[in-house]
């Protein structure tokens, strides 16, 4: 039988993946397409809007209609969905409200790699594939991120790079791009994230020992809130490790 994982609420409900409504065709430019509700919609089903599959369309699009699994976790449940709906029930308001990249990207980017490391894809390798894709694309974004960000590439060196190393399409390698210059540190939240998140796992087992419960350790992290996983890690330590 398989571990439990994380105690998913009944009050969070689907993440839909629904064709591109035509009233947003003027912003499909923009990339990704989410509605991951709010703390007044919480009855609401979350919804990813996505192109008609084909072959030409860009990376993450094209992941998505080859096996949406991937995107799913990180994205929809137990990822940034599942993650947010759960924080927006939490009694304290501050983290209700409070949102930091680095929590949420690294709970997305964690949460991956929970699902393989449990054996959730053990029998279908493609997905395994997706994903390590995805890993080594959070990888790179790093370098990226940083060199924009130091002056040491331009927006079109930073796409050529993100082409060459991830033979990504022209389209999502410039936008990539672009967003990682309006957005200096966004793209490092990822690896930062999920490394805290893996810091905070094997602090907590090994001063708990025995009494450690990895079921407990995930519904503490996921709903807590978007607040720094430093923070986290220090509140958790001090409330179970007695």
């Amino acid at each position: 039988a398989r571990q439990r994982l994380l105690t998913i609420p009944d009050s969070v409900q689907h993440y839909r993946g629904l064709a591109f409504p035509e009233y947003l065709n003027p912003i499909a430019w923009l990339g990704r397409t989410l509605d991951l509700t709010n703390q007044h919609r919480l009855h609401s089903n979350a919804t990813i809007y996505l192109p008609d599959p084909s072959p030409t369309l860009g990376f993450f699009n094209l992941s998505i209609a080859r096996d949406p699994r991937p995107i799913l976790v990180h994205e929809g449940v137990p990822g940034h969905y599942a993650q947010l709906a759960m924080s927006w029930m939490h009694p304290n308001p501050l983290r209700r409200h409070y949102y930091d990249s680095g929590a949420n990207e690294g709970t997305g980017f964690y949460a991956e790699e929970m699902m393989l490391q449990a054996g959730y894809f053990n029998e279908s390798p493609k997905t395994r594939e997706v994903i390590y894709t995805f890993a080594r694309f959070r990888a790179l974004r790093v370098e990226v991120d940083v060199k924009l960000a130091l002056g040491e590439f331009t927006i079109d060196e930073a796409a050529d790079y993100l082409e060459q190393k991830m033979d990504l399409d022209r389209g999502t390698a410039v936008e990539e791009a672009i967003f990682f210059a309006a957005t200096p540190g966004q793209a490092i939240s990822y690896q930062i994230g999920k490394l805290q998140t893996l810091a905070f796992l094997s602090a907590a087992r090994s001063q708990l020992g025995e009494n450690f419960d990895l079921l407990q350790f995930h519904d503490y992290l996921w709903r807590n809130g978007n607040v720094p996983i430093a923070l986290q890690r220090a509140e958790f330590l001090a409330l179970y490790n007695e």
